[in-house]
């Protein structure tokens, strides 16, 4: 292998060229020659966002615990340096090594969000791999795909050899052993890839077949040989004490989107919103033990110099021994320039008290995420808050000194009105009513600021909604006008400023998520039209996928917005996600009749994670 170290004179042409030298304190390094397996770990986003995730980190570290294993990192060069990379012919690079991607064993690509999967056929071309799957031979690397964007693979399956379904920590150790051993028989990649799509949780959609109806729907998809499983199954860490965290963090050397300790609390969610694809995917809820996150904060915080520790979940209040936590935190860390942050919790008593000690109150704003402006939207989705509950929390937060407040709202969720839209400013406004009408003016902080900010609905695969029907951009933005006008209806508009998202990037999101094979071709398509970095706003460009969905004749309206028939097979209908399709389609009815469905401590709803014996599900039962 050669070192391919970025000169000088490159590194001084390009914005930020810390993304590229590596280096970074508790980054791993190991002699190549003493180890068996070359692992590179890539981010299709650029460093400072890939630099904030913590499932690399979490199988960074496992990985690198392998005396027989190196794992290294990768993210997306900025476009000055892919620039410079093409015309010069420098092939992608790990940052540990400096050494070529192409010469690894492994690729491994975390799939976090659908407007990245040009960035993929970025990290491809650019490691001088061969995009598509079966156009690769033995000395290429094994291409695999692992996160959240996993659960409907199919969309970019021509482009990954494998993809591992489920959280890493459960699967992997097997997957490299039989890697050694099927390398040390000089056996083909065809035939290593056959063995390990019998593994667990590991999916090789070269081993499958899909047939499609007349009406473009599939018909089924099947293995094309016996001994390969019809189901995958996700793999899921039941023992999150127990399960490997890393204790030595890499530290970036230029600020990134979470420059912080991360202590993940638990992983799932007793909620089930039914918009949620992370609180059905990550089922049952599984709590890591208090005294393991006590000692995990003072190592990590220790390795690391960071001056600020964040807890990690999709709903930290819902953390049974959140207190205990919290007031050790406070008590060691709170008066020793350490932040502590904060995310994820319910505007309530508690959370305030807890809230107004650690954080500086004229400073920051409180976040609540009601999603749905009315209540019975608020019903249709599950979203269990009821207005008494959000106006109650807005009180106590202006009476403990707050006067800022974050509101998180989507448009074009299944049955909305018009009435829900005007809800949403209406909301807002009652909000700041209540600000003037109970707090004394010689105590205010100031003008009260309420910001609305709407997302866009988007209907994810393994949810209640994935039946649910979009709209052309043209209605998303007519909806998002009607909650800005009624914004400035309001008696106190000047309190309120409303953001919304981008409509067609909505569009594109719902087309992806729900998409199947036949989308490889769009994607290729505009990336080999320079396409990529989808995700950021400048370098969008709806035009080219709407070209290339009609170079490729895929229709929008098949994908995104029509209404899928109840019993029509879903391209991920392959994967055993531990929630039934039994269970989201009951909640799917139960939606259209707006009523709401208990969480999971209150009651069981049968969802089908009980079968994994563990977390929520067992918590206090015998």
């Amino acid at each position: 292998m050669t070192k391919l170290a970025l000169s000088d004179s490159i590194l001084m042409k390009v914005e930020k060229p810390a993304r590229y030298i590596g280096n970074e304190l508790n980054s791993v390094k190991k002699d190549k020659n003493k180890i068996d397996v070359r692992f590179a770990m890539a981010f299709p986003d650029v460093y400072e966002i890939g630099m904030s995730h913590l499932g690399i980190q979490i199988l960074y570290d496992m990985f690198n615990k392998r005396e027989d294993t190196w794992c290294e990192r990768v993210y997306s060069p900025w476009p000055d340096l892919h620039k410079i990379m093409k015309e010069q012919n420098i092939p992608l690079f790990a940052l540990e090594s400096q050494e070529p991607v192409k010469d690894f064993d492994f690729l491994g690509v975390t799939l976090q969000y659908e407007m990245c999967y040009t960035n993929i056929l970025q990290l491809l071309d650019l490691s001088q791999i061969p995009l598509l799957a079966k156009d690769r031979n033995n000395d290429d690397p094994i291409v695999i795909g692992g996160g959240p964007c996993t659960y409907n693979p199919e969309p970019i399956a021509d482009f990954f050899d494998m993809f591992y379904i489920g959280e890493g920590e459960i699967m992997y150790d097997s997957l490299i052993e039989l890697y050694k051993s099927m390398r040390k028989d000089n056996k083909s990649r065809e035939e290593f890839l056959h063995e390990a799509s019998k593994i667990e949780g590991i999916y090789v959609p070269s081993m499958y077949e899909v047939f499609y109806k007349q009406d473009g729907t599939i018909d089924e998809m099947k293995p094309i040989y016996e001994d390969v499983p019809k189901t995958v199954k996700k793999q899921i860490v039941m023992d999150m004490t127990e399960s490997v965290y890393p204790e030595k963090p890499i530290v970036p050397f230029i600020k990134v989107t979470q420059d912080r300790v991360v202590l993940e609390i638990q992983r799932g969610c007793i909620r089930g919103c039914r918009f949620c694809q992370a609180g059905m995917i990550y089922r049952p809820n599984r709590e890591k033990n208090v005294e393991r996150l006590k000692d995990l904060a003072e190592k990590m915080l220790k390795s690391t110099g960071h001056e600020e520790i964040s807890l990690s979940s999709l709903s930290s209040s819902d953390y049974t021994q959140l207190d205990e936590l919290i007031s050790f935190l406070i008590e060691n860390y709170n008066g020793k320039g350490v932040n502590i942050s904060l995310p994820s919790l319910r505007i309530d008593a508690f959370s305030l008290d807890i809230m107004s000690k650690v954080q500086d109150i004229k400073k920051s704003s409180l976040t609540f995420a009601p999603e749905a402006g009315s209540q019975r939207l608020r019903d249709v989705i599950n979203k269990g808050l009821t207005k008494e509950v959000i106006l109650d929390g807005a009180h106590q937060a202006f009476l403990g000194g707050w006067n800022k407040v974050k509101l998180y709202f989507m448009l074009g969720l299944p049955t909305e009105t018009e009435e829900d839209m005007k809800a949403i400013p209406e909301l807002a406004n009652e909000i700041a009513a209540l600000y003037y009408d109970t707090v004394p003016k010689q105590e205010r902080n100031g003008k009260c600021q309420i910001t609305i900010s709407t997302s866009f609905f988007v209907p994810k695969p393994f949810t209640p909604f994935q039946w649910a029907g979009m709209f052309e951009p043209g209605e998303y933005l007519r909806r998002a006008k009607i909650v800005n006008d009624t914004v400035k209806a309001q008696l106190n508009h000047k309190s309120i400023r409303y953001n919304w998202h981008q409509a067609d990037v909505t569009l594109l999101e719902g087309v992806l998520a729900r998409g199947d094979r036949r989308l490889s071709k769009a994607i290729l398509y505009v990336y080999e039209k320079g396409g990529f970095f989808d995700a950021w706003g400048e370098f969008f460009n709806f035009d080219l996928w709407l070209e290339a969905f009609e170079k490729c004749q895929i229709s929008i309206d098949f994908y995104a917005i029509r209404q899928r028939e109840e019993d029509e097979v879903f391209p991920w209908d392959f994967i055993d996600c531990g929630v039934t399709k039994e269970f989201m389609l009951r909640e799917w009815h139960t939606a259209l009749s707006e009523t709401v469905t208990p969480n999971c401590r209150m009651r069981c709803s049968g969802c089908g994670a009980r079968k994994y014996l563990g977390g929520v599900c067992y918590a206090n039962k015998n």
